[in-house]
């Protein structure tokens, strides 16, 4: 009997102290809608589903398979349905109880197109309003006020979370309808120099060899980590020490021969090659995540995505807070040697004639760290594990132990 009363405690305890997160997808939630599954198709082939499940307090505006009909009828660019369908994620939660509840009657909600950078000025924000006879409409904030998409039903409902709406047509709009440049035609040099990123794209624009490396890979996809120019600016000094050859590697180094999305690098950890991956060559790096942030990592250092360019299939551009040291050019710092213990001293101990050898803190290292970045944290980040249990966990944890107790 006692043995299975601890049995029982230990069960309850293993139980009530494991967490369960629910998230949501909105692909398995438009599947079951069978009228939509072309407005479906095309937030996964732009990469906007990834995006949506990753978020939290968010409202799709989801338009049937006539309406997309309508729209793809007009045969815009993969790049331009996209910049469409991002003018339907608004930023935010609106079930239908807050729709027909809305403050003053109107409320003005950020989407993720505005989001992207894409949309210049307001364009990317979209006006509600509660008007008369119960109807709640829709249109985009610079369209002279005009609100002819009006909110049909509700699809699906996670309070707080996700809201899954039906809107009446697709919301009009001459920015995010406007067709998009080939990606072979884009400059993305340009893109970076008005980005804060202006010193790495100079650097690149000099070096002919890596410049056209870039270029050659954005039809077949590119994913660029452009270091911020202050960063770049003070390691400048190391890159002009490096040889032809080394300048054109580490260029190529902070770029993917791939499109990757935020949402695919945050599932896709692990290690990455790049354009200046070679053989032998490794020239690699290793992706990982923590919650929201992305992290680049290499022997010697830890950069961390902190912004977007663009991102538009097949081309993605981020910032990144430092600068990268592939291993293949730049030796991580020596972790220094601990100090040796003083020796205690023997009272009326005869002193020692010999002399000390010396050890090998004496000697000079022949390896000096290249890292322009000396914050340990970069190479200890990994290190530290630490074990957190939440205060549901705690009450769990008493309320079994009680249980067990009590059955005894």
């Amino acid at each position: 009997m006692h043995f299975f009363t601890v049995l029982l405690s230990l069960f309850f305890f293993l139980f009530t102290t494991t967490t369960i997160t629910h998230g949501h997808n909105i692909t398995h939630i438009l599947a079951s809608h069978p009228s939509f599954s072309t407005f479906n198709h095309y937030l996964t082939l732009t990469h906007l589903a990834g995006e949506i499940n990753r978020r939290t307090t968010i409202t799709v505006c989801a338009v049937d398979n006539a309406a997309m009909s309508e729209l793809l009828s007009k045969k815009p660019s993969i790049s331009t349905i996209k910049n469409i369908l991002s003018l339907h994620v608004l930023l935010d939660y609106f079930g239908t109880k807050k729709l027909h509840q809305i403050r003053d009657g109107s409320a003005l909600a950020a989407t993720m197109f505005q989001a992207t950078g894409s949309a210049p000025g307001s364009s990317g924000f979209v006006n509600i309003t509660d008007v008369k006879g119960g109807k709640v409409a829709f249109g985009p904030e610079v369209n002279e006020g005009n609100l002819d998409v009006f909110y049909v039903k509700s699809l699906e409902e996670l309070p707080y979370n996700i809201s899954v709406i039906q809107v009446s047509k697709v919301l009009p709009s001459d920015v995010a309808a406007a067709p998009t440049p080939e990606p072979s035609a884009m400059n993305i040099t340009e893109i970076m120099s008005a980005h804060g990123c202006k010193v790495f794209a100079d650097t690149l624009i000099a070096n002919r060899e890596a410049s056209k490396t870039y270029q050659d890979n954005i039809d077949g996809g590119l994913t660029v980590f452009c270091p911020l120019d202050d960063p770049f600016k003070a390691f400048l000094p190391k890159f002009k020490n490096l040889t032809a050859s080394g300048k054109e590697s580490f260029l190529e180094f902070f770029g993917l021969p791939i499109y990757q999305s935020l949402a695919m690098l945050k599932s896709n950890n692990g290690i990455m090659n790049t354009l200046a991956t070679d053989g032998q060559k490794k020239f690699d790096f290793t992706v990982q995540n923590d919650g929201e942030d992305v992290t680049l990592k290499t022997r010697s250092t830890t950069a961390k995505i902190v912004g977007t360019l663009i991102d538009e299939q097949p081309l993605a551009i981020y910032t990144i807070d430092k600068v990268l040291l592939p291993k293949e050019l730049f030796k991580a710092a020596p972790t220094p040697a601990p100090a040796p213990a003083p020796e205690k001293e023997v009272a009326d101990a005869p002193k020692s004639s010999k002399h000390k050898k010396p050890t090998a803190d004496d000697s000079p290292s022949d390896s000096p760290a290249d890292s322009p970045d000396d914050d340990p944290a970069d190479q200890t980040a990994d290190d530290n594990a630490s074990v957190r249990f939440g205060g549901g966990r705690l009450i769990a944890t008493v309320l079994s132990l009680c249980l067990g107790l009590l059955l005894l």
